[in-house]
């Protein structure tokens, strides 16, 4: 029953304060990873697995120990709050809407600008079917990256777990390029981040599917995935735009380059609403995850009193 309640305080607190404003944890850990880059970077994949230990482990060790010795009446706020400061929810909400108010006004240069803050592509190019594909991939693709992993990690492990999924998740945004500067720096980086979304990634995916247009969903994740780069955005972004009768990838812009990527999802072309009905299908999810958290803690409980 803890666990379930804490994923709860934790979602609420999201629900209240979003991210954090002033300080971010992670923006602080961002700078701890390029002191760490800075002094231990070669083009080798032994540095970059130091290095990601070394940025890493103390954190995770650290309130493991504090979360393992203090008693829970301690242990447990400490828990909501580190969980707190893992989840994006209520950002996915604070960058996507504003692309979908953009577009619903027909400002589509200010649908560039918004959704230039939620993607790496270039943004300055794209028509307005391809500003509200962007921004409707991001909010599925982070739907697993910025709520359910982080969930998923603190039900299986607790507070270290989330912590650990969160920050491995920063350092494969950080160092998980396929560049010349990071190819073999950045692999444990983005190995050790394939690794630990590989069930989350695919419980997102089903959570889509349930929660939206389950046989589309359902045979765009069979049909589609493999064909994505990525081994766990694949599915994510295959079952979530299926979800939501969408079309999206195809032809996106990276440094000047236009790059074809595999089709996505079944339906209409993408617009404001597909954004809306993305933000709605995650939502959706949170509530069905805190469900299912829940009657799985009843369970136990009246086991444990059988």
């Amino acid at each position: 029953m803890t666990t379930a309640l804490i994923m709860l305080a934790a979602l609420l607190l999201d629900l209240w304060l979003g991210e954090p404003r002033r300080a971010h944890p992670l923006v602080a850990f961002g700078r701890v990873a390029v002191w760490i880059e800075d002094r231990t970077h070669a083009d080798r994949r032994v540095n970059g697995a130091m290095a990601w230990l070394l940025a890493v482990g103390p954190l995770v060790m650290a309130l493991w120990f504090v979360q393992s010795v203090v008693p829970v009446w301690i242990s447990s706020p400490v828990a909501a709050l580190v969980l707190y400061a893992t989840l994006g929810l209520r950002s996915l909400g604070e960058h996507a809407q504003p692309v979908a108010a953009a577009l619903e006004t027909g400002d589509l240069d200010e649908a560039r600008r918004s959704v230039g803050r939620m993607v790496s592509r270039d943004t300055a190019a794209l028509n307005v079917n391809q500003v509200a594909a962007a921004a409707t991939e991001s909010v599925l693709e982070n739907g697993n990256d910025a709520v359910f992993g982080a969930l998923f990690w603190f039900a299986l492990l607790g507070a270290p777990g989330a912590l650990l999924y969160r920050l491995a998740n920063t350092l494969d945004a950080m160092w998980g390029y396929r560049t010349t500067h990071y190819e073999r720096f950045g692999w444990a980086a983005a190995r050790i981040d394939d690794v630990l979304n590989f069930i989350p990634a695919r419980l997102t995916a089903l959570t889509y599917a349930l929660c939206g247009n389950f046989a589309v969903a359902w045979r765009c994740w069979r049909t589609q995935a493999r064909q994505w780069d990525s081994p766990n955005a694949g599915p994510v972004m295959a079952a979530g735009a299926g979800a939501v009768n969408v079309r999206l990838g195809g032809a996106a812009p990276y440094h000047g380059v236009w790059e074809e990527r595999p089709a996505l999802g079944d339906g209409e072309l993408p617009d404001a609403t597909s954004i809306v009905r993305a933000l709605r299908l995650v939502r959706t999810g949170v509530v069905l995850w805190l469900v299912i958290a829940f009657v799985v803690a009843f369970a136990i409980q009246g086991l444990a009193h059988a």
